[in-house]
């Protein structure tokens, strides 16, 4: 991949990092939770990944772990709500929370191996890669689902984040992303998918949100941003089957459009009116 599209994906990170938690710490975890997972990150990735592929099954392979991904990012932001009860609330508040992201980027790097692993020898089997894909993007919803029945408060963000704190959590979160996508250049079309949707932004945020509003305002986006990040997985899913049939850099950019205008509405517009109305319903209740 050249040099530019790793350089163009760190920024779309970096901007992408500081909307995210500027947009759960202004709107609370529902709005902010939803409407900040749109597809970012992916969009620049997937357009390196498809010139650098070296055919078509290796640009849809890559494509079709992303699903498989996202499982891993809702579970990666799903142990946020786990590991921290665990850790005793004793213990100086900066080790509280470096212990807290690197068992959930342990946990997180863990099981991506094993997927890779595990897609890998049943792409070998002779498995289409879209079929494990689309599969993966069903659970991925049905994990976002479960993970938003019981309801959680989402409220706003209480303290105001200043401009270098606000660049900060953009130079992080386009360090991370810069060094993922160089990495996926390499090659592995399965470690290409797997790492263009490294959990990056979702640690900067979180990290971000704890330190800048406290433990409950990240806390109430979690099941949010799992739910709503699996557009994520139909965006990578759409451009697998249209950049074959559009291999043109205008093909790319609209087809690259349409996939992000269709994801958005099939997946977070809806998702984030499903939980408007039930926290609605829930209210007269």
């Amino acid at each position: 991949m050249a040099i530019a599209g790793v350089v163009v994906s760190a920024i779309v990170a970096g901007i992408a990092a500081i909307l995210v938690t500027v947009a759960i710490e202004r709107w609370g975890g529902l709005h902010g939770g939803v409407l900040a997972t749109v597809p970012s990150t992916i969009v620049p990735a997937a357009v390196g990944i498809w010139f650098a592929s070296s055919s078509q099954m290796q640009f849809q392979s890559a494509m079709g772990i992303v699903p498989l991904g996202l499982i891993l990012n809702a579970g990666f932001l799903y142990l946020w709500r786990i590991i921290p009860p665990i850790i005793p609330q004793q213990l100086d508040f900066s080790l509280r929370l470096i212990l807290i992201t690197l068992i959930t980027l342990f946990i997180w790097a863990f099981a991506a191996v094993i997927s890779m692993v595990v897609f890998g020898h049943l792409i070998a089997q002779g498995i289409n890669p879209f079929y494990l894909g689309f599969a993966a993007l069903f659970v991925g919803l049905f994990v976002g689902f479960i993970a938003t029945t019981r309801h959680i408060p989402t409220p706003k963000g209480e303290n105001k984040v200043g401009v270098l704190t606000l660049f900060m959590r953009g130079l992080a979160a386009s360090a991370s992303i810069g060094v993922a996508v160089w990495l996926s250049s390499l090659g592995n079309p399965l470690a290409s998918g797997v790492m263009s949707i490294f959990p990056a932004i979702f640690t900067t945020s979180m990290v971000a949100l704890w330190i800048s509003q406290g433990e409950a305002v990240p806390a109430g986006a979690i099941g949010p941003m799992m739910f709503g990040s699996q557009s994520v997985s139909l965006y990578a899913l759409i451009v697998g089957l249209l950049y074959p049939i559009s291999n043109t850099t205008l093909g790319i950019s609209i087809s690259s459009l349409g996939a992000w205008i269709f994801s958005v509405l099939i997946i977070n517009v809806s998702v984030w009116y499903y939980l408007k109305s039930k926290v609605t319903i829930q209210q007269v209740v």
